[in-house]
């Protein structure tokens, strides 16, 4: 039986009162909000604090502000369950829901929340597994290692993002507001990720991720396709959000395609934007896209089926997406 290490765990009640903890107690420290990641983790030894900062009680961190209209705020301590039900979320920002819905299962959606999804570690093959099998390969870069597995003469780890709700959050070009013990900043959804399996996101240390700030939803349609092999349970072996916009004529005025799942960050397919806006919608500018997702996709085996069968998911995943959102058959 695999169990927690000995840890303490501190219960603030505010954001003030959680910087402060993270302050004292340094790297020893961690967050934890719904726990559907963290306690798995620390059980096979992959992380290991000594202090668990808990933010289940910071009330701030639950709240749902706004509307479709104006843009909404959400506290990063929503469920993912409450996303899937929140009005306001439901009516103007169906990729959110999309997303969320196909994460994990009911019960651990009741618990984890859309700021721990958005942060959620990345994962390898090599990596996920307890301590001793870890122990057998003499470990890997990410933890206690010195060697990609993945790739061996890599200089750096080829974990993989495995966060539904990033690709979403970019394709709707989301913000993302920080609190530390330097004060407040807030950046854009995809300044958060890095290319790095170990260092992959640029949250500084002692930050707390306080709400996400998604802009107006008027004239916006979204989406969000998620490719696994267990379709009730698993993390994405490929993710794909898009955000589009059009005009009066059928005309596509903006759009944003992410993709997820396949690299060690979340991406935007920037050439789409440029392809895709101002034209009347049509199969062969859907092809050109897709084709693009097909080339920015660097699936390696690093996780479940095979990286070639991911990479050629990506642009049926992208047409469907499309398609969906313009109104063409599937």
């Amino acid at each position: 039986m695999l169990r927690l290490p000995p840890f303490r765990y501190l219960s603030p009640r505010s954001l003030e009162e959680a910087v402060s903890m993270l302050a004292d107690h340094g790297p020893e420290a961690m967050l934890v909000a719904g726990g559907t990641d963290v306690y798995p983790k620390m059980r096979r030894r992959q992380f290991e604090p000594k202090v668990l900062v808990g933010l289940a009680r910071v009330g701030s961190l639950r709240e749902v502000r706004g509307t479709p209209t104006e843009g909404v705020s959400i506290g990063a301590g929503v469920t993912l369950t409450q996303l899937t039900r929140q009005a306001e979320i439901v009516t103007g920002y169906s990729g959110v829901v999309e997303g969320a819905e196909v994460i994990s299962t009911p019960q651990l959606r009741n618990m984890g929340t859309i700021g721990g999804n958005l942060l959620v570690d990345t994962r390898c093959t090599y990596y996920d597994q307890t301590y001793q099998w870890r122990k057998s390969i003499d470990f890997c870069m990410k933890k206690e290692g010195s060697t990609c597995w993945v790739a061996p003469g890599s200089p750096r780890c080829l974990a993989v993002t495995s966060t539904d709700l990033a690709p979403v959050m970019m394709s709707l070009g989301a913000r993302l507001r920080f609190v530390g013990p330097e004060g407040e900043r807030v950046l854009d959804a995809a300044d958060l990720y890095r290319e790095d399996g170990i260092h992959y996101h640029t949250r500084q240390p002692g930050e707390i991720l306080a709400e996400i700030l998604l802009p107006s939803a008027e004239g916006w349609s979204s989406t969000y396709r998620k490719l696994r092999r267990r379709e009730a349970f698993d993390f994405p072996l490929l993710g794909v959000a898009v955000g589009l916009r059009t005009g009066a004529g059928g005309e596509i005025e903006d759009v944003r395609i992410a993709i997820g799942g396949v690299g060690s960050a979340p991406q935007l397919i920037e050439e789409a934007t440029e392809i895709l806006c101002g034209k009347q919608p049509s199969e062969e500018l859907i092809e050109k896209v897709a084709s693009m997702a097909f080339r920015s996709s660097k699936a390696l085996d690093n996780t479940d089926l095979i990286p070639i069968y991911r990479k050629k998911m990506a642009p049926v995943f992208v047409r469907r997406a499309l398609r969906g959102l313009l109104g063409l058959s599937p």
